[in-house]
């Protein structure tokens, strides 16, 4: 196995540059839009009766629209705004320190048979700070394990793994899901004009989500972290102070009260008949005002308990130091922003040349050819999304490619887009430990041999494999049962 993703990890590093990736899926769409002209390929659209013709990108109509529209492509791509309001708040909380004084104390103050779950669930929502969960939750846990007489390495796996899966599990809404659920909207509007993905289309399945990868991580380390590191020495002195001092206690207390306050001011404006952003109709609650807002609402709740925090705990010294924390946050978007810009020629040509829909057409009729449960199909869609995953890392990437095929596709056998998407997530979210080509793979590396000097990636595959195997049955399992139950996944 661990010659495998040996393996895998040597031809991850062998693809090329995202941004290079998506240029040549660009060249080649637009060969096969002039290939599939010249053959005259049509289909008929199942819902209308109207024959959809392909587009030839390389025509002077092609050229023409490419040419008037790549800035217009880049600067209206839906993820882009959305992503950016949404880390610039996140970053207010983060870079003043507020979401790691709050991991720690809940990681801390905990009793002790919680302390495993309790980990594995700041590990998971931690991504609320996009990865800033993954760089805090896995020290943390280490220094929490030591404490407890159990070998910190334990902690260390148990918390990244615990992060790297959560992107498909969460208590609130998180960056990844306004990312995701942008880029399913975009692909969404070959179906339908103005048809959205809402942020919390998957928002009931990831709270649940949330408990079973406490449970199921909790059983794996007791079975196969602990034991698997048995005999291993470690330092068991020099433990680093990790008490969070009364002056962060007094910041922690005040910034979520001045959180808890907004809260309740943003309450009244949904809970009276008369609230300014609720739906006149209760029941159509996902299309208030309230709704369609949240991604300023919590940018608002960010960067007020972090703005409290800073203020209290000194990282906040003048007005300058607000809009500075949000400069630094989006530093690390710098390479999506770069992504952005091919991602979104490649989504706008593709639906111009109407290869998207001609693909659902025929995939669609492909697909009901099989005679197989919607289910089986989510299911071969996990697996494919977990395999591919080993080999291109970016999750917003993959999606980006996958999202304008599959979307429409599945959509021709009544399968809807939130479904495809939480498909997706889970396949994704199963191998982010192990995939040698993750952006954070490298760390995890580097923090073992910290612990283990003669550590090596078949070390790191071996602790962390358990965790991918038990997380991934567990998910297709839960999503089994969940699917066929006919259970909502969330708000959309």
């Amino acid at each position: 196995m661990v010659k495998f993703f040996d393996w895998v990890g040597r031809v991850g590093n062998k693809l090329p540059h995202p941004f290079w990736l998506f240029s040549y899926i660009i060249l080649f769409v637009l060969f096969l839009s002039w290939f599939m002209s010249f053959l005259g390929v049509s289909a008929i659209n199942p819902k209308n009766g109207e024959i959809v013709n392909v587009v030839n990108i390389l025509s002077v109509s092609g050229l023409q629209y490419f040419v008037a529209n790549m800035v217009k492509n880049f600067a209206h791509f839906a993820p882009f705004g959305l992503v950016i309001v949404m880390l610039m708040g996140v970053s207010v909380a983060e870079q003043t320190g507020f979401l790691e004084a709050l991991i720690r104390i809940v990681i801390q103050k905990v009793p002790g048979g919680l302390v495993i779950p309790v980990i594995i669930a700041a590990g998971a929502c931690g991504n609320v700070g996009s990865d800033a969960g993954i760089v805090i939750v896995p020290p943390i846990a280490a220094l929490v394990f030591k404490r407890m007489g159990k070998h910190p390495l334990a902690g260390l796996i148990l918390g990244y793994a615990a992060a790297t899966a959560g992107f498909t599990a969460n208590l609130v809404p998180a960056g990844t899901d306004v990312l995701l659920s942008a880029i399913s909207s975009e692909a969404t509007q070959t179906i339908s004009k103005g048809l959205e993905v809402s942020v919390t289309s998957n928002y009931y399945f990831m709270i649940a989500s949330t408990f079973m990868l406490a449970i199921v991580g909790t059983f794996v380390v007791k079975k196969f972290t602990l034991k698997q590191l048995e005999g291993l020495e470690y330092d068991k002195g020099g433990q680093e102070n990790t008490e969070t001092s009364p002056k962060e206690k007094k910041a922690l207390l005040w910034s979520l009260a001045a959180g808890a306050i907004y809260l309740a001011i943003m309450s009244l404006t949904i809970i009276p008949e008369n609230g300014v952003l609720r739906h006149p109709d209760p029941a159509l609650f996902a299309r208030s005002p309230f709704f369609k807002g949240l991604i300023p609402i919590l940018f608002f709740l960010f960067v007020i308990i972090g703005y409290v925090y800073g203020k209290l705990i000194g990282t906040i010294k003048k007005s300058g130091d607000l809009p500075q924390t949000m400069v630094k946050g989006l530093e690390s978007i710098l390479p999506f922003i770069v992504l952005v810009f091919v991602a979104a020629q490649f989504i706008r040509l593709f639906q111009f040349s109407h290869l998207d829909q001609i693909l659902a057409i025929y995939g669609g009729k492909l697909l009901a050819t099989l005679d197989v449960p919607s289910v089986v199909l989510l299911t071969l869609f996990i697996l494919m999304s977990l395999s591919v995953n080993l080999v291109i890392g970016s999750g917003s990437a993959k999606w980006a490619m996958f999202a304008p095929v599959f979307i429409p596709m599945f959509h021709q056998i009544n399968i809807a887009p939130e479904q495809v998407q939480l498909a997706y997530r889970i396949g994704d979210s199963i191998t982010n430990g192990v995939s040698p080509c993750y952006t954070m793979f490298p760390l995890i590396l580097g923090w073992v041999l910290q612990h283990k000097k003669d550590a090596g990636i078949g070390t790191v595959f071996n602790l962390l494999l358990p965790y991918t195997i038990f997380f991934g049955l567990a998910w297709l399992v839960m999503f089994v049962f969940w699917y066929g139950l006919g259970l909502p996944i969330g708000m959309n």
